[in-house]
């Protein structure tokens, strides 16, 4: 199981070369206070100053740092690495320098500090990898974070505690790291940043390990023993205590040796039933223990991870497309391509059938059989022409004469004036067809043509190329439209076989009234008598009352007002019921043939024209060998997606093979 944590090196190194955080990969993160002794227990570990010391904050960007237990200069062979030296380092950013000299590694992290945080104390997200190879240490990787501060130093940024904040918690949310939370012992553990920021993501304490540093430093008469034993703050990792080298040991360049010599003396004369349980060597094999056995826990997933992964940018490799070789041939395939799809969506054989909503010929369908259906059967063939509509075209049409019958051209008049109302619903029709082929355009660009999305000008060509095309076509089949509803006006067929016969009309409305026209007749002349005889008795009546007659004032029959309404006539309501009867007989049978044939006029003259010459369209005014080059301009963020896509993949497939190498042995 000791190979575990270089299998996880390896892979950091694999994905640390692609710049990405997909997978997260089992490590260490030190969490702790600014001055709360994070670099002592990292130098600590390794046996050597390498980390970079001062006041206010010395770490400002993460420090990924691995630890490889190599075997000693006289037991290692050549073939091996090359070096000949006991120790040393070196840098992800300077792969191809090995530095022998810590003093040299110090100074390297603060220079690749500064360039990229300046000098003004500010942070930086961007890890520095060191790795460190020595046969005194224990294969370990950690990542030492900046510390946790309160108020913003010389020229660093007000926010800078929120910063290191969002920056530790970028880090130690990832459910697949272990947290080591560093407190000082002269410090309240209650009070404890680290530990706080720990629990906010770790509540329960599964992944936390609690160093208490400095416990050489605590009050005289006080002693850190509840906390060491968890009464104070329990974690389940564990609490281990460890005492750092002073400021005055590294002055005076006390060797690592020295100093854990010294921290095994002062355990053991201060905690006694803890000193085995304590110190930076029992601190150092505990982390190595349990990151192997986290690493161990999280394989499974990882494979799984990695798998998921692989199919994911394998599939996005996929979309992006290879790079244009041939011109010409992408060109056709493309356009081909479109076409076709364009054309299946309207058919309904496209390969991505839309499940959320109508498209294509399935809209055009709804449109023709119930928008429009619709539309037209909801006008009411009366509708807007009232009785008195009707009785005023009867007698215009009869001339200064009474007519016997009822006249023709009064019926023609008024069915014409009807029928031109089906002429706005029919190119409103033809309108939602011409949208919904305008839809389909971008529909086609989305589902099925992902080479367009490479393509940004080859796709505003293809747009603007269909789009004047059925731009064309419009007027055409708008015309064609107002033709059929001009046909109909233009001859009055009152011998279609469907038309109700005149006369038949004329009888059911007598029947239906209970009277024949001698019966009203002879009704008018008996109402006419009555009318007369009383008219009579008035005049004698007047007689009597003068002596000689008075001539009335002359009245101008021009000038008195016809009434806006009366009681019709028994004639008159009959006329008017026969002609109603008749518009309403043959406006059906005019809307059932515009019903029919504006679709029709609309799938010709506008649908299977566009389908039929829309390739060649594309091709006429596309396939131009200057135009090539122009519009087979990739699309820059295309291509970054590809490169990016083919570098994670290439790691993936690396990380796969390194994980596939691991046996179900070396797991126990």
């Amino acid at each position: 199981m000791e190979n575990l944590i270089p299998v996880i090196n390896r892979l950091q190194e694999v994905f640390l070369t692609v710049g990405a955080e997909v997978i997260h990969l089992p490590q260490i993160v030190v969490v702790g206070s600014q001055s709360s002794g994070k670099s002592s227990v990292l130098e600590s570990m390794v046996g050597r100053d390498f980390l970079p010391r001062g006041s206010g904050v010395v770490t400002r960007r993460p420090l990924v740092l691995q630890l490889v237990n190599v075997p000693p200069p006289g037991e290692r062979t050549l073939s091996e690495n090359g070096i000949k030296t006991e120790e040393w380092g070196t840098f992800l950013h300077c792969k191809n320098q090995v530095f022998t000299d810590f003093d040299e590694i110090r100074q390297e992290i603060e220079k690749e500090t500064e360039r990229c945080t300046g000098a003004n104390k500010g942070i930086s997200a961007e890890p520095i990898h060191l790795k460190i190879f020595s046969p005194h240490v224990l294969s370990l990787t950690l990542v030492d974070l900046p510390g946790v501060t309160k108020v913003p130093v010389g020229d660093q940024p007000d926010d800078i505690e929120q910063q290191v904040r969002e920056m530790i918690l970028s880090y130690i949310s990832n459910p697949n790291c272990l947290i080591l939370s560093i407190t000082a012992a002269n410090t309240d553990m209650a009070t404890s940043e680290a530990l706080k920021l720990a629990r906010d993501v770790d509540p329960e304490g599964r992944r936390t390990l609690a160093v208490v540093t400095k416990l050489d430093l605590m009050d005289a008469g006080t002693d850190a023993m509840d906390v060491l034993l968890g009464r104070v703050i329990p974690v389940k990792l564990g609490i281990i205590g460890v005492v750092n080298r002073s400021q005055h040991d590294i002055n005076t360049q006390k060797s690592m040796a020295q100093a854990m010599q010294d921290e095994q003396s002062f355990l053991q004369r201060h905690y006694p039933s803890l000193a085995s349980r304590s110190g930076s060597r029992f601190l150092a094999r505990t982390l190595s223990r349990l990151l192997m056995h986290h690493i161990r826990d999280c394989l499974p997933e990882l494979k799984t991870r990695v798998t998921v992964l692989t199919a994911q940018y394998q599939g996005l490799l996929g979309s992006c497309g290879q790079p244009v070789q041939d011109q010409s041939a992408t060109m056709l395939q493309i356009v081909t391509k479109f076409a076709t799809e364009y054309c299946s969506t309207i058919e309904g054989t496209a390969r991505h059938i839309e499940t959320s909503e109508l498209c294509g010929g399935a809209r055009m369908c709804y449109i023709f059989h119930e928008t429009f259906g619709r539309t037209l059967e909801s006008i009411d063939p009366l509708s807007g022409l009232t009785t008195l509509d009707v009785l005023t075209a009867i007698r215009n049409a009869t001339g200064p004469r009474p007519a016997l019958f009822i006249p023709e051209i009064s019926f023609e008049l008024l069915v014409k004036r009807q029928i031109k109302r089906l002429e706005e619903p029919s190119l409103r029709c033809v309108e939602l067809v011409h949208e919904e082929l305008q839809r389909i355009i971008q529909h086609c660009s989305s589902y099925s043509t992902q080479e367009l999305l490479r393509f940004p000008k080859l796709h505003e060509s293809i747009v603007e190329v269909v789009t004047g095309l059925l731009r064309k076509r419009l007027p055409i089949t708008n015309e064609m439209v107002h033709n059929l509803v001009a046909i109909e006006l233009a001859y009055i067929n009152t011998k279609h076989p469907d038309f109700t016969d005149a006369a038949l009309v004329s009888a059911s409305v007598n029947s239906a009234q209970g009277e024949t026209l001698q019966d009203s007749g002879r009704r008018w002349k008996s109402d006419r008598a009555a009318e007369e005889k009383t008219s009579e008795e008035k005049v004698k009546s007047s007689g009597s009352a003068y002596s000689s007659p008075t001539r009335s004032p002359a009245v101008n029959l021009l000038d008195t007002p016809v009434p806006v309404s009366r009681r019709l006539t028994a004639r008159e309501q009959r006329d008017c019921e026969v002609i109603q009867r008749l518009i309403k007989s043959y406006f059906l049978i005019v809307r059932k043939s515009i019903q029919d044939s504006v679709p029709k006029t609309v799938m010709h003259f506008l649908v299977n024209h566009v389908k039929e010459h829309l390739q060649s369209e594309l091709v006429g005014q596309l396939y131009k060998l200057p135009l090539l080059q122009e519009l087979l301009t990739e699309s820059p963020d295309t291509a970054l997606q590809r490169r990016e896509a083919a570098s994670m993949l290439e790691a993936l497939q690396k990380a796969s093979h390194i994980i596939s190498e691991i046996r179900e042995t070396q797991l126990w």
